[in-house]
């Protein structure tokens, strides 16, 4: 198990790989990392993520009080959105929060990730939602990114950026950066002409490959009510994925005419 400062080194790192991706900028994002079920290490407030060094991190309890932290750093005011993560998720051990362009420009559009374009995605991801605008640093986003927990390793939030979480630092890193290109192609195929979507037998199929290959956290393929109850699985809703099983074809037009009509279709 690797101690508590080869863990902020790492955290260091990951913070270096998204600013310099261009996914955060100036003090944007934060980092933290599940040591135990009752300590954190969390990337401090009002500091770049790309020049921090191990005694930037800091440390703090199950409810984001601090238990240790370096004169002048404090942890990130998005400490809360993270703590509720590990609370209702117990699997996550890492948790990593950006705003990457591509992903947060659909955020703040209001379009969810949710078309089928290419099977990484499909199998990686699943859907992305969208979770409702809060305040940052209150309580309004861990309330609203609460819903979409227990169905998706990922979330944008509205008009803010995206959240991504795993049960390592690494993995949680890499589905922000999955998230992220995934968002890219499918804006760039809008451009082009509009993506050429696979069908729902193909979403099947490697829904089929990801459970064979039983990868950990939650997606679609293991979770959806949708999908249970014998109804379109979320890559088929078309936008109107919350993951209920009371949408109905009425509620699932209108929303699919609200997403095209913002997609200028």
């Amino acid at each position: 198990m690797a101690s508590e400062y080869e863990i902020k080194k790492q955290i260091c790192e990951i913070g270096k790989r998204i600013y310099n991706r261009g996914m955060v900028a100036a003090n944007d994002g934060n980092i933290s990392v599940k040591i135990n079920d009752n300590e954190f290490l969390c990337t401090p407030t009002g500091v770049s993520k790309g020049f921090m060094t191990p005694e930037y991190i800091c440390k703090v309890d199950a409810t984001g009080k601090v238990i240790q932290a370096n004169a002048g750093f404090k942890p990130s005011s998005e400490i809360k959105m993270h703590m509720r993560v590990y609370k209702e998720r117990p699997d996550v051990k890492s948790v990593v929060h950006a705003h990457p362009s591509y992903a947060t420009s659909f955020a703040i559009a209001g379009i969810p990730l949710t078309e089928p374009i290419m099977p990484e995605a499909v199998i990686a991801l699943g859907c992305v939602p969208i979770a409702e605008y809060g305040t940052p640093s209150t309580e309004e986003i861990p309330d609203a990114v609460s819903k979409y927990l227990q169905y998706y390793d990922a979330v944008l939030l509205a008009n803010h950026g995206a959240l991504a979480y795993s049960d390592s630092l690494l993995a949680a890193y890499h589905k922000m950066e999955s998230l992220e290109f995934y968002a890219q192609l499918l804006y760039q195929s809008k451009v082009l002409g509009g993506p050429k979507q696979l069908s729902e037998s193909q979403v099947q199929r490697l829904y089929e490959i990801r459970k064979q290959f039983g990868m950990t956290g939650k997606h679609p393929a293991d979770l959806c009510p949708n999908a249970k109850a014998g109804k379109p699985s979320c890559h088929g809703c078309k936008g109107s994925c919350t993951c209920s099983s009371s949408s109905d074809d009425a509620v699932v037009a209108e929303i699919t005419k609200k997403v095209l009509a913002q997609l200028g279709k």
